[in-house]
């Protein structure tokens, strides 16, 4: 079977992506801009919250190792799904938590995922799903954050390791070995 994809935007991208790169099957990761109005934006333009966009992630993954309920059930449960617009200190539109499913299949699992999510979360979950809706990669710098710069940023020392922990606790089963 082929490979699929899946779009999720929880926060800074840097610190989904580094989640991700943990799950087993997940294959690529990929940080971009989803979900604006401005064709091609640049980081600066999308940290200024005018264009729209979220700062999201575009995860390849092997559907017969790891599904797409799966890889929501991980998003949902590595990010704060019930902070409109924001995670922890970073606030705006661009860090919005939302599921951009690029079929009806996507679609429908992405709406049980949200439902899953409002049980453990009595029923405060602002995930959104949004799309269809255009894919811009972020700027290479960006890219594999965490492991190269991320680990002499002081911002990704505070957030990265407390989601990569809650990864690791709470979906045991799909974390790749160290």
């Amino acid at each position: 079977m082929a490979d699929e994809t899946a779009i999720v935007a929880g926060g800074c991208f840097w610190c989904t992506e580094a989640v991700f790169r943990d799950v087993i099957g997940v294959s690529q990761v990929e940080s971009g801009y989803i979900g604006g109005t401005v064709p091609n934006p640049t980081y600066k333009e999308v940290c200024g919250g005018d264009t729209g966009h979220a700062e999201a992630i575009r995860v390849t993954y092997d559907p017969e190792v790891i599904s797409y309920a799966e890889i929501l059930d991980v998003f949902m449960g590595t990010h704060d799904p019930t902070q409109l617009n924001r995670q922890g200190n970073d606030v705006g539109t661009q860090y919005r938590s939302a599921i951009f499913p690029l079929n009806e299949a996507q679609y429908a699992e992405a709406k049980a995922a949200i439902e899953r999510a409002n049980v453990d979360q009595g029923g405060k979950v602002v995930t959104t799903i949004e799309g269809p809706a255009e894919w811009y990669p972020a700027e290479d710098y960006h890219q594999e954050y965490w492991e190269g710069e991320g680990q002499r940023n002081p911002y990704c020392l505070a957030v990265i390791p407390p989601k990569l922990l809650k990864l690791r606790k709470s979906f045991q089963a799909k974390v790749k070995s160290t």
